[in-house]
């Protein structure tokens, strides 16, 4: 009888220890800002970009893609904040914020397109979730660590088309060359 109430206790105690374990767990994982969205990350570093302000920069920025952006540096051997200055993504360049559509979030995952006026093209951007909020996750995408929430509307587009004109691939996630009309999802939106 009193190995079974001891067994009893051990487990009691062992279950408690597993309790306040996971709830220190949730503590560490809340983040700071829980209505964060990829969009409004980029709306931050554009924002960040256009004041040439290279420390609100790298704070939009995940730590993989600070340590990748180091290694960039060093590689290019320029300085680090050459390497962050446009944000490491050119629909930065942009004189007004671009035109953001199609958010996508799969758990700590999440991508916008971004309207490239450049290169007139939709950008789709990887952002990763952490403590502290969305970050532009272009590290993640290098090291092969970023999983894509799903495919953007310019590449479902894209698909679309190819199926119809009977090219059932997307070559470099570029629009098929042998089309007359190239369809209107793809055309740089209009301004509202």
């Amino acid at each position: 009888m009193i190995r079974i109430i001891s067994l009893a206790l051990l487990i009691l105690t062992v279950a408690a220890l597993f309790s306040c374990q996971d709830q220190s767990k949730v503590k560490n994982t809340q983040l700071t800002n829980p209505n964060d969205t990829p969009t409004e990350a980029y709306k931050r570093l554009f924002a960040a970009v256009k004041k040439k302000d290279v420390e609100a920069i790298k704070n939009e920025f995940s730590a993989k893609t600070k340590e990748f952006a180091k290694a960039v540096a060093t590689r290019q051997n320029v300085p680090l904040e050459k390497v962050f200055s446009n944000g490491f993504t050119s629909s930065t360049f942009s004189d007004q914020l671009p035109e953001i559509r199609d958010e996508r979030i799969k758990d700590d995952m999440g991508a916008i397109e971004v309207w490239n006026s450049g290169e007139n093209r939709w950008e789709d951007l990887p952002f990763v979730r952490e403590s502290d909020g969305w970050k532009l996750a272009i590290g993640e995408l290098f090291s092969g660590t970023y999983k894509s929430p799903g495919k953007g509307k310019s590449v479902i587009d894209q698909e679309a088309i190819n199926a119809m004109s009977g090219n059932k691939s997307v070559q470099n996630g570029q629009m098929p060359a042998n089309l007359n009309n190239p369809p209107a999802a793809n055309a740089r939106p209009a301004n509202k």
